[in-house]
């Protein structure tokens, strides 16, 4: 799988307490997730659906404490981190691409949306 070399985190914060997880790019760029956002973007076939069927996100589901509370995180590889959550969920694989392309911070929000 290539990356660009811009996408590659050079340091990855869980900050549990805080419920956040903070990316800082190699290009510089500094990307925070609050976890109710991060648990939203879970890409798992669960969360997201797969074969034409719905996920359980397309439900607009309330999100329980618990569902949004970080245990931990763990790398995959060189392209993904994967999460595990207070409620026992852990199949979702964010990989590093994605969570750029996702980047909730202002530049990218404005980016993102002037591209639509």
């Amino acid at each position: 799988m290539s990356q660009s070399p811009a996408n590659q985190p050079v340091n990855i914060k869980a900050e549990r307490e805080l419920g956040r997880l903070t990316i800082e790019w190699a290009d510089g760029h500094r990307s925070e997730f609050d976890t109710p956002t991060l648990r939203l973007l879970c890409p798992c076939a669960f969360c997201q659906g797969e074969a034409g069927r719905p996920g359980w996100l397309d439900t607009n589901p309330t999100l329980t404490p618990a569902q949004i509370q970080l245990v931990t995180a763990h790398l995959v590889g060189q392209y993904a981190i994967a999460p595990t959550w207070a409620d026992g969920h852990d199949t979702g694989y964010y990989t590093f691409e994605a969570l750029r392309a996702h980047c909730p911070c202002a530049e990218c929000t404005e980016r993102l949306a002037t591209q639509l």
